[in-house]
């Protein structure tokens, strides 16, 4: 096996893993400890506690006084969402890539968590916790289980096709501590004929074999910790979010070497928002405990069915999956959760629309989760089909859903609904980060009679969280009491021809959060006149509309790539070749006999086309390709040294926070003395950081590190004792002031970009927009009662939209439609949807437009802001990287006749109803940045060839 050096490993599966900066921090510190104890089966214990302890026993973010077990064993506190497993699976990797060793042994605390595990170490994962890391890119680790151990293949150390690796056990810790019927053993204790011992005495006689522990407070009762004991391993692990032993009397772990506490999780943006809601104007006091709980139920369901509402809109506007919510009520005992299930199944909650949509779950009397309620808890994160879930006692781990939104506790204290048990189970981020859409990101508390204890409570410096956001349900709240409503507005020529095959007037499509599942059948609601009604299409038969229908769903879209410009579509050679395309999609299911004649199919493609190049803004589809790797180092500079006064340490500086009392040492970054020249301190720090790689910049490192050992050296007179103890103690924060100034001495080697034109015009997709209710759908020119909630609101009545409806950010934005509407230049306009435009910013942002718009003369893209966000970076950013688009983009088309592109950034107090498009235009056009434009070279390609469309690109 080969090895890697252990600080590149490091560096490496950081990098690799894409580790969060908790997993990250975490790895080091196993760095730091394989170093200190150099555990092998002969490790001294005790030497090993007493190195540890020095180390990490007063810093502010561990707590550690003794490995609490027989052999060394350090624990990670990591809170409920950063990523326990993969930080397991970023464990194994180093240890394995260092060469400490190839067996490892992974303990789950139940059957639902073991399954998960399996699940995560398979390659054919989609979080599979190895993936990118190149040791095992070919050569996967083995997955010994509790299923498959008998087999002998952990034991001969290969796989079925004799390839030697890592080896991973993945067991539930009742298969080792449980002793069978009748008195015998675990059958991993039993003899195994093949190794004339049993398979659990083969793993504790391995000389390299590491435990992991997860949930690792699980662990402590005294058949868990004597089995694990038995295994005799070099090294444990422990990996959990409650660094506490389970039951009445719960101690704290004494071998914390890292915590990560929730609060960090929150304010890092690794987990949900948590926030606590109440309803607007209302007194708990006046009224009594079962109206009360009736209130919250209630206010629990509106605000719940505001999130089911925000969270599909969210999906359809991101073509991400459905996350289906439900609201989670903790009851006090069995008899309570009876009462309230019966009392939400009724007709008096909601008319009996949830009945059948609950679930009922009790723990055990140990309080304990059983692995059949657990198992049931994420069949729910699955289907989707339960609404209400009624819980007794205190959420355990083990289902650590993502589809949790809505907290109801019933009866129940500030202190427990803050606990890690209460939030932290429904804290998991649905899409694995945050979404930048704030209901999206929160988890609510609904605790009317504790509203005001909760927000004091939370501002305890040591509360689980720092700050709870507050969420007021009712009239004039954030969460009206109307049925939230979610609006899908499609493009107007789609709109057409559903009229036309529904022979009706428009409707539209609204999720209104009835029962049923909304991915399986939407009901559909009329608005009433919103709108223009679109004129129908001239033709009308089945025949007519299904040719139509797959012209516009199947074959547009394919020739986007085939013409040069959108106004193409009207070319007849063009539509003959559309109406050839449709009927031979169509021939699978008509076969050899079409159904309608070329000539109808001819004269259906025609009109549609019509009305699809009238109706349609025409937004390219652009390719940039950076044409070579992009490469960057350092240059050759004089440390700016001038503040450095570091002085000798002893090898302890103790320093204590007088509130917390908690102490840390700042000679926690003792390397000992193993460094073989002076440099190598520094160096060693200044590797820490991904921007520097070990191999392509070892020269300048030492040069700086070689400057810094000069500075002191020269300080000190020469004296070696006083340089090195300097260099020891000081070493990281000489390499932060180090690699400051290097990034001020950066070179990047200049990138050139080829672009090219992947299709003439992008297809214009469905919109989905949230309201809060029927009664919030009105006419643009309308504004509304209170600027301020202009985001509840869905505008319509547009006559020049390329769809009927619109949302708006802020008022400013609904008087800019007004001058749309008026200008007689203009011929569309759109308020564009996520993933429209494929444009990034130099961070790698997505931008968004606030409007497209297409005038007798340009095609405009415009941005309104305040003037106090006029010269904020993000804005520069997005207002750079968008006229750069536009440059691009009139390059592409123009050769093709199309339109110039332009960017405006516009000051909301420039938005006035008696402006014009070419006024704004004149004062606000932003030209791309003269450096950035030398660096794209468009390519060019043929579309058309002797007047047919080209087939290739």
């Amino acid at each position: 096996m080969q090895t890697t050096d252990p600080k590149r490993a490091v560096l490496q599966i950081i990098q690799r893993l894409s580790l969060r900066k908790p997993q990250a921090e975490a790895l080091r510190r196993l760095d730091d400890i394989v170093d200190l104890v150099g555990p092998e089966k002969s490790t001294d214990v005790e030497m090993a506690r007493a190195a540890v302890r020095e180390a990490y026993g007063n810093l502010a973010d561990a707590d550690f006084e003794d490995f609490e077990r027989d052999f060394p064993s350090v624990c990670f506190a990591l809170a409920t969402g950063v990523g326990k497993t993969r930080l397991m699976g970023a464990f194994i990797s180093y240890l394995y890539m260092i060469g400490k060793s190839r067996n490892f042994f992974v303990l789950a605390p139940n059957l639902t968590i073991y399954e998960k595990l399996l699940s995560d170490f398979q390659p054919s994962s989609p979080k599979y916790v190895f993936r990118g890391i190149e040791a095992f890119a070919h050569n996967a680790p083995l997955i010994i289980n509790a299923e498959n151990y008998e087999e002998g293949r952990g034991v001969r150390g290969t796989d079925l096709f004799g390839q030697e690796g890592a080896i991973i056990n993945i067991f539930n810790v009742s298969k080792i501590n449980s002793e069978a019927r009748g008195g015998n053993a675990p059958r991993i204790k039993r003899l195994q004929e093949y190794i004339g011992e049993s398979y659990f005495s083969y793993l504790s006689g391995l000389d390299d074999l590491v435990l992991l522990m997860d949930e690792a407070h699980r662990y402590r009762g005294s058949a868990g910790a004597k089995a694990i004991a038995e295994l005799k391993p070099i090294l444990g692990l422990e990996v959990t979010a409650t660094p506490k032993s389970v039951g009445s009397k719960s101690q704290d772990f004494k071998n914390v070497v890292y915590r990560y506490d929730l609060p960090d999780a929150m304010e890092d943006g690794y987990v949900k928002e948590p926030a606590v809601g109440t309803r607007a104007n209302f007194n708990a006091k006046s009224v009594d405990q079962a109206m009360l709980e009736q209130i919250k139920l209630e206010d629990g369901i509106h605000y719940h069915e505001h999130v089911k509402v925000t969270l599909e809109t969210y999906a359809r506007q991101n073509d991400v999956k459905v996350v289906r919510p439900f609201m989670l009520v903790v009851t006090q005992n069995t008899t309570h959760a009876g009462q309230v299930n019966e009392f939400v199944q009724s007709e008096e909650f909601f008319g009996g629309r949830y009945r059948g949509r609950v679930a009922e779950i009790h723990s055990k009397t140990t309080g304990e989760e059983s692995d059949e309620n657990a198992q049931r808890l994420l069949n729910i994160e699955k289907a989707g089909d339960t609404d209400i879930v009624i819980h007794v006692n205190k959420l355990k781990e083990g289902w650590d859903v993502s589809n949790l939104f809505t907290i109801v506790p019933l009866r129940a204290s500030a202190s427990d609904i803050l606990t890690e048990q209460t939030l932290g189970r429904g804290l998991r981020l649905p899409y694995g980060k945050r979404t930048g859409v704030e209901v999206v990101d929160t988890l609510t508390v609904i605790a009317h009679e504790r509203f005001s204890e909760l927000i004091e409570k939370a501002k305890e410096e040591n509360g689980v969280t720092r700050k709870l956001k507050q969420v007021t349900i009712g009239d004039g709240g954030d969460v009206p009491p109307s049925k939230p409503v979610s609006v899908s507005a499609p493009s107007l020529v789609e709109q057409m021809l559903a009229q036309a095959e529904a022979k009706t007037e428009p409707t539209v499509v609204v999720a209104d959060g009835e029962t049923g599942s909304a991915a399986a059948a939407q009901p559909v609601t009329k608005l009433g006149d919103t709108g223009p009604t679109q004129a129908p299409f001239s033709f009308s038969t089945p025949e007519e509309l299904k040719v139509a229908r797959t012209v516009l769903n199947v074959v547009i879209p394919q020739f986007s790539t085939k013409v040069s410009s959108i106004g193409d579509l009207n070319d007849p050679k063009v539509i003959e070749r559309i109406a050839d395309a449709a009927i031979a999609a169509q021939k699978p299911e008509e076969g050899f006999i079409p159904s309608i004649t070329r000539e109808q199919a001819v004269a259906v493609a025609q009109e549609l086309c019509k009305h699809y190049v009238e109706r349609t803004l025409a937004i390219p589809a652009l390719t940039i390709t950076p044409q070579q790797q992009v490469l960057f180092g350092f240059r050759r500079f004089d440390l700016d040294m001038k503040s450095w006064n570091f002085q000798p340490l002893s090898r302890e500086l103790m320093i204590q926070v007088l509130r917390t009392e908690k102490t840390s040492r700042i000679s926690g970054e003792d390397e000992g003395d193993t460094a073989n020249r002076l440099e190598d301190h520094v160096v060693a720090k200044l590797i820490d950081y991904s921007e520097i790689d070990y191999d392509a910049h070892a020269a300048i490192l030492y040069d700086l590190a070689g400057q810094a050992v000069i500075h002191t050296r020269n300080r000190f007179d020469g004296d070696e004792e006083q340089t090195r103890s300097v260099l020891r103690g000081h070493a990281k924060a000489m390499a932060e002031s180090i690699f400051s100034q290097m990034k001020q001495n950066m070179w990047r080697e200049q990138t050139n970009y080829r672009v090219s034109l992947a299709s003439a015009f992008a297809e214009l997709r469905p919109q989905t927009f949230d309201t809060a209710g029927t009664g919030f759908i009105r006419d643009f020119k309308t504004p509304p009662d209170q600027k301020q909630e202009i985001r509840k609101y869905v505008f319509t009545g547009f006559s020049k939209g390329c769809y009927q409806y619109a949302k708006f950010d802020s008022d400013p934005e609904r008087k800019l439609t007004i001058v749309l509407e008026k200008d007689p230049s203009v011929r569309l306009w759109m308020k564009p949807g996520p993933n429209q435009f494929k444009i990034y910013d130099n961070h790698g942002a997505p931008y968004q437009p606030d409007f497209v718009v297409e005038t007798a003369a340009a095609k405009l893209i415009i941005e309104v802001k305040r003037q106090s966000e006029m010269k904020d970076a993000e804005v520069l950013r997005k207002a750079d990287a968008a006229s750069l688009w536009c440059h691009v983009a009139t390059q592409a088309s123009a050769k093709h006749g199309e339109k110039p592109w332009y960017y405006l950034l516009v000051p909301e107090s420039d938005v006035q109803e008696n402006f014009t498009v070419s006024g704004l235009e004149a004062t606000h056009t932003r030209a791309p940045d003269a450096d950035l434009l030398s660096r794209y070279i468009f390519e060019e390609r043929p579309l058309m060839v002797d007047g047919k469309v080209a087939e290739g690109r």
